[in-house]
């Protein structure tokens, strides 16, 4: 596990500045540049284990026929990555099992517009990062010697896709808060948008979480609030929540980040985590290690989702030509923000 101490020396700040970078302090005056190094360190650091650097010791260039270079297209922006460290973690999966391959990689970051052809000319693959509209999924298939998505499937047979199941981890996860005694699971997430209109219970998340409470009977509208996703989403439909009648036991966050602003939504209104609300999230950033108190969080694979990838492409450059369809597995990662499973 990565300390706040090795990412600070890694990166040449102190801890405390560390500290408040990683936990999204608007208040606090560093560059753009310094922020994104801090954010950037904190997600390769907790990837550079023994075990990932083994997963990519002692592989030949000379194995991977076809490999010269390929092109990492991405659903966000620079600054939006940054927001979201868990796609630090899928591109950083990319770009370090490329660089064990002596492969190039071009990255394509989103804009208003379709990417320049030329951007990808070159490229023996893409792979397509994040939930792509079906506009872009048209036009990287077009522009695309071979494709691969990294973190979304596509409805397409046709498709390689990689990602994990995060309705069945929602599952999972209220599942056991069930079973250590919760009885009033809130959720808040993010509208979901489905070809350019937004709808407010769209994303897979949200959908499980609705099915699982009516299956068992208990689902009340005033728990789950879900609005277009900004920053301070998470703390403003925490306060919403929290400030209705009869509140959450527990609060299921769709994210990390909205478990940032969750926690500073608490510590407002004077409320003790987990003795008065518990919280638990989906991602498992670095950061959630040193939250205040650590996040219970299911831990989504987002190096593996990149390396995955990567070797889909390399089968499909050695002939591979039957589609696939790969699921990895969640893992719930208890901590102190709520109680601890029996």
């Amino acid at each position: 596990m990565v300390t706040i101490k090795e990412i600070a020396e890694a990166v040449g700040v102190s801890s405390a500045t560390v500290s408040r970078v990683l936990n999204y302090d608007a208040t606090l005056a560093v560059s753009a540049k310094k922020r994104q190094a801090i954010i950037e360190t904190a997600e390769a650091l907790n990837y550079a284990t023994p075990r990932a650097r083994n997963r990519t010791n002692g592989v030949q260039h000379a194995l991977v026929p076809g490999a010269g270079k390929i092109a990492l297209v991405h659903f966000l922006r620079p600054a939006q990555e940054l927001v979201d460290p868990y796609y630090i973690g899928v591109r950083l999966g990319i770009e370090n099992r490329c660089q064990a391959l002596k492969i190039e990689v071009v990255k394509v970051y989103h804009t208003d517009n379709l990417p320049e052809p030329n951007l990808l000319q070159g490229a023996s693959g893409v792979i397509a990062v994040g939930k792509h509209s079906d506009e872009e999924v048209a036009w990287l298939r077009s522009h695309s010697r071979h494709l691969v998505f990294a973190d979304f499937s596509t409805p397409s047979e046709a498709d390689d896709c990689v990602e994990s199941n995060v309705s069945l981890a929602m599952h999972k996860l209220i599942s056991a808060l069930s079973a250590m005694n919760y009885r009033r699971i809130g959720f808040i997430g993010w509208a979901e948008h489905l070809d350019g209109l937004p709808h407010l219970q769209g994303e897979k998340r949200c959908i499980a979480y609705t099915k699982w409470m009516k299956d068992a009977g208990i689902f009340e509208e005033g728990l789950c609030l879900t609005e277009p996703l900004t920053q301070d989403s998470g703390y403003t439909l925490a306060h919403a929540i929290m400030n209705q009648q009869n509140p959450p036991d527990v609060l299921i966050t769709c994210n990390d980040n909205m478990a940032i602003g969750a926690y500073r939504a608490m510590q407002e209104l004077g409320l003790r985590i987990p003795d008065d609300i518990a919280i638990a999230s989906f991602n498992d950033i670095p950061v959630a290690q040193f939250l205040s108190p650590p996040l219970s969080t299911v831990k989504l694979p987002a190096e593996l989702i990149g390396e995955t990838a990567v070797d889909m492409l390399l089968e499909r450059f050695s002939g591979r030509e039957l589609a696939k369809k790969v699921i990895l597995a969640t893992e719930l990662v208890w901590r102190n923000s709520t109680r601890s499973p029996e």
